[in-house]
């Protein structure tokens, strides 16, 4: 039976990989993003029909409301909160500060909670499932926002796994590595430039401390978040994939 999934930041990387792997199960995939182009570059490559673009900004209540209103009362089987933003912060006049947590955290719970009406209306176990970052469980310098955005969606999602679980939804988090897509890349290069290195020295020295030495690429990712929306037991979790950068016991 075909189910629906939603997904923002889905018009490229790891978002985009997860509506292709849902997308191959035979299921509708909801493409949310702030760039329509992205999104509808995304759609081109999905297997089978029924898949639909919604234009909304996750860190604008109201720009969401409108979006749920041209999605209508359908019922939604999974909520994929992956859209999210990188790079350094510094305290001073350009901070950056309010624009990570805006997207990052603030962003995650409006998205949920705007789009949650319609996963209630869907019978049976329905899912949540929050891109967070290994950087939820390291600190790096000069990224305290992104590092702080992607620690608060944890607790987020454990407060929801305990509040949700009564009504059959399960809440989890992804907790993802170096992976190889356009944001990772952009930061290779900003940190190299930082330091005055190449973009592959960088990465050279990056990769010393994942024990696999390689990035994870972003079908890898979808691969577990294809599992979470597909078992009945895991919620409250956050499942690490970053070839062994962090290994929690």
């Amino acid at each position: 039976m075909s189910k629906t999934y939603i997904i923002s930041g889905a018009g490229s990387g790891i978002g985009r990989a997860i509506a292709q792997n849902i997308a191959t199960g035979g299921n509708s995939c909801v493409l949310l993003g702030r760039n329509e182009e992205s999104l509808q570059q995304t759609i081109k490559l999905l297997n089978g029909a029924g898949h639909r673009v919604l234009v909304a900004d996750i860190r604008d209540k109201a720009d969401l409301a409108d979006a749920a209103v041209e999605l209508g009362d359908i019922a939604i089987t999974g909520l994929i909160a992956n859209s999210g933003i990188g790079g350094e912060n510094y305290w001073g006049d350009n901070d950056r500060w309010d624009a990570i947590i805006d997207t990052n955290l603030t962003g995650t719970y409006n998205f949920v909670n705007t789009f949650l009406p319609n996963l209630r209306a869907t019978g049976g176990d329905k899912h949540i499932v929050i891109t967070s970052s290994v950087l939820a469980r390291l600190g790096v310098p000069d990224y305290p926002a992104y590092c702080a955005s992607k620690a608060g969606l944890l607790g987020l999602m454990r407060s929801w796994a305990a509040q949700f679980a009564k009504e059959n939804i399960l809440v989890n988090a992804i907790c993802p590595g170096w992976v190889d897509t356009d944001m990772a890349q952009s930061g290779l290069q900003s940190i190299a430039n930082s330091i005055g290195i190449t973009k592959q020295e960088f990465y050279d020295i990056a990769m010393q401390s994942v024990p696999l030495r390689r990035m994870s690429q972003p079908e890898e990712v979808a691969d577990m978040v294809h599992y979470l929306i597909n078992q009945r037991s895991v919620t409250g979790q956050a499942l690490d994939i970053n070839c062994g950068a962090v290994m929690n016991s």
